[in-house]
């Protein structure tokens, strides 16, 4: 079982930053992926970033050159650096570990983009 804590999430407007964090309640080097999705209303779950268990990182064409994925393996956590955001961006943001055939999901946080 993995607990997963997010934070860091709010109003801003376009062109802004916001840094969202991940906390995992286990060593985040037992995931085989760990990652950043996103649902907008009427949308399916979507993935915005991933970092593996070797640490490459890779990214939804939507975002590239403006989030960043990080981790900190001392902390378990995994941290999404969102740059340059966009009115689209807005949606309910989900942190996710994968592991041991399974997907183990955060609550949820809401990314709300004003134009």
């Amino acid at each position: 079982q993995v607990q997963l804590v997010e934070s860091g999430g709010g109003l801003v407007q376009a062109g802004g930053s916001l840094r969202l964090s991940c906390k995992a309640s286990r060593n985040i080097l037992s995931a085989n992926a760990m990652g950043w999705y996103r649902q907008s209303p009427g949308k399916q779950r979507e993935l915005v970033a991933v970092i593996g268990s070797g640490g490459i990182a890779n990214y939804a064409d939507s975002v590239k050159g403006r989030f960043t994925i990080s981790r900190d393996i001392a902390s378990n956590t995994v941290d999404l650096q969102m740059n340059s955001l966009k009115p689209e961006d807005t949606a309910v943001y989900y942190c996710n570990f994968k592991g041991w055939s399974l997907d183990y999901w955060g609550q949820g946080t809401q990314v709300t983009v004003s134009s």
